[in-house]
Order: structure tokens, then C-alpha cells, then sequence
């Protein structure tokens, strides 16, 4: 009778693992259903050939957020990062076809990194598509800053109350139905706002209309699962600086396995230790040794 018992709770132990397991399957998202969902999402297209390198975009990024204004001079062949106070740099390459000024900020990727990785939802992929901080959900884990393939935020280390600071793609000037401050500075026009189906159109095109001007490759279209910058070049992008070793894949992606697999072993397995006590419970009991 203690034996059959045993089997029935066994077998209900593993029917509920089982069950768990069929539960999160279901609801894993399909890649290509999360990249239809930002088919429309904002997005800036940069044409690094039209960059004069005048820094104007930097400016009005500091402006419109309140951060201070960006050296007025730089030191010839440094190439800058951005920082809890500048969120968006121009550097100058020096390429096979000459100096190429490239404008670098925060990707806002369909899938980003960052915000799978943040444990509270702190930092978000808004609808609109920009990746936005939340200052008020953030226990400071710095996990978006680990898990970014383009190292791009940044901590707020000399400050007492320390943020996570980085380009939001100006999302409340958005909210107004602005463009990005950067894109309204530029004199020369080389960044161009509007949905990512658009920017990525108008990339093409200007990559079909002169051939022998552009690189054919849309930095951004399929790195690391998809960004809301997006480039177009003269030379290869490593030339650049670019990061050209990433997958076609979200990052997210990688982990979602292991992500979904988290509340399963939490909700399954102290069940599962503790039929299995109950099964052998018996024998323990009958063992004068134990």
C-alpha cells in the first residue's frame, strides 16, 4: 500500500513538472512576432558620408537635457565615448577613402539587452521605440550596464544619488511630437527621423540610387536582432569602430531559455523534494539504522 502511494504521489510530482514545464513553453514569444511589434517603432537613420563633423548635435542634445556643454574643442585623433554627462559624440576615422565623422548614441534596439536583463523593468522599450530609464523602479543592480553589446549606459559614479544616464532618443520631446533634438540640430541633415520601415526604405534607396558611394549594408537593420539607429556608410563599418561580430540574433534571445526557466524550477521543483520525501518517508521510518 506505502508503495503505491509512493508511485501516486511520484507521478503527480512529475505531471506537474511536466505541466510547468508546457506552461512556459506557451508563453515564450516567437522572435519574429517581437520584431513585427516594432515593425513601426521610431528610428534615426545616420548617413555618415553627410556628417561634417560639426558637432551640432551634441549641442542640442546637452540643451535639451539639461547637461553641460560639450568641449568646445576635442584633441585630434581621440575617439570619445559617451557619459553620464554627454549622450551622444561625434569621433573622426580615418579611413581607406579619407576622415569619416560617425555620430554614436544609444542604439535603442528592438530587443534590447539592457531591459531583459533589468530586474525591475527600470530601464524600458517604450512602444514609440526608444529605451528609457526609470528612476523610480531602479535598485541600482547595474545589470543594463553588463549586458549592453554597445557598452552604452552609464553610472552616475561622483554623485550621491546616483543614476543610470544614457540618449533616450529624446522621448518626451517625442511625446510632443517633436523629433530628437540631435536630428533638429544637424545643419547638414545627415540624420533623418521618422518609423524604422521609413528610415530603412530610404537607406536602401540611397544605397540602389549610388552604388558606388555607399557600402551596401544598413548598419543596424539585423545586428544584434535589430536597432533604432541605423547607418550608412562609404567603408566598411569596422573602419568605423563598429562592432561587426554580433549575431543577427537578439541577445535577449540567447537567455529567454534560462530566463523562462527561472520560475519553473522555483514553483516545480520544491514540490517535486518534497513528494519525493514523502515518498520515501516510509522506508526511512522502517530503517532501524536511520
Amino acid at each position: 500500500m506505502r508503495r503505491r502511494s509512493a508511485v501516486k504521489t511520484l507521478a503527480l510530482a512529475a505531471g506537474s513538472t511536466l505541466a510547468g514545464r508546457n506552461l512556459a513553453q506557451a508563453r515564450q514569444p516567437s522572435h519574429g512576432n517581437a520584431l513585427a511589434a516594432t515593425a513601426e517603432s521610431r528610428a534615426i537613420l545616420v548617413d555618415t558620408t553627410k556628417c561634417l563633423g560639426c558637432r551640432m548635435c551634441e549641442r542640442a542634445c546637452a540643451e535639451s537635457n539639461g547637461l553641460p556643454e560639450p568641449a568646445k574643442s576635442i584633441e585630434p585623433g581621440k575617439l570619445r565615448d559617451t557619459s553620464e554627462t554627454q549622450f551622444t559624440v561625434v569621433n573622426r576615422y580615418e579611413t581607406e577613402n579619407g576622415p569619416v565623422n560617425v555620430k554614436r548614441q544609444c542604439m535603442h534596439c528592438l530587443q534590447p539587452a539592457c531591459a531583459s536583463a533589468c530586474l525591475t523593468k527600470a530601464m524600458l522599450k517604450t512602444a514609440d521605440g526608444p529605451v528609457i530609464w526609470r528612476g523610480d523602479k531602479c535598485m541600482g543592480c547595474r545589470f543594463c550596464m553588463l549586458s549592453c553589446p554597445f557598452d552604452v549606459p552609464k553610472f552616475e559614479y561622483d554623485s550621491a544619488n546616483p543614476r543610470i544616464q544614457k540618449c533616450s532618443m529624446c522621448f518626451d520631446r517625442l511625446r510632443e511630437g517633436e523629433s530628437p533634438a540631435c536630428v533638429s540640430g544637424c545643419p547638414a541633415k545627415a540624420t533623418v527621423f521618422g518609423t524604422r520601415t521609413e528610415m530603412l526604405e530610404l537607406g536602401w534607396s540611397r544605397i540602389y540610387h549610388e552604388p558606388d558611394k555607399y557600402v551596401h549594408h544598413i548598419y543596424g537593420e539585423h545586428e544584434a536582432g535589430g536597432t533604432g539607429l541605423l547607418y550608412l556608410a562609404s567603408v566598411p563599418f569596422d573602419q568605423l569602430g563598429f562592432r561587426t561580430d554580433l549575431s543577427r540574433e537578439s541577445y535577449p534571445t540567447f537567455t529567454r531559455e534560462f530566463l523562462y526557466a527561472v520560475p519553473f524550477v522555483l514553483t516545480m521543483f520544491p514540490p517535486f523534494l518534497f513528494a519525493v520525501s514523502r515518498a520515501t518517508a516510509g522506508y526511512r521510518q522502517e530503517d532501524p539504522e536511520a
